[in-house]
């Protein structure tokens, strides 16, 4: 294999469980991203939107290393923050 994303296909080819992990992780990375992205062009540090989310700077900081993954109503709270907006769609 020559690639991260070559052995990634293999591993969801290979295990149905493994794949619906993968996505999932995918799937927060890029919502997670997205939040840190806003957040540093907006010039916030992780204490400035706690404080105008209400929540504390550690657990900002905990989402995004990914050391836990948020409640809905916090990643809403955040998101609604940041200006952005959680979409759902049908697959």
């Amino acid at each position: 294999m020559k690639s991260w994303n070559d052995y990634k296909n293999f591993v969801k080819n290979e295990d149905s469980t493994a794949k619906q992990d993968i996505e999932e992780m995918e799937e927060l990375a890029g919502i997670v991203g997205a939040i840190i992205e806003k957040r540093n062009s907006l010039g916030l540090s992780q204490r400035e939107l706690a404080d105008i989310c209400g929540i504390p700077q550690s657990s900002v900081a905990r989402i995004e290393t990914f050391k836990t993954i948020p409640k809905i109503d916090t990643l809403l709270k955040i998101m609604q923050h940041l200006g952005l907006k959680l979409t759902v769609s049908a697959v």
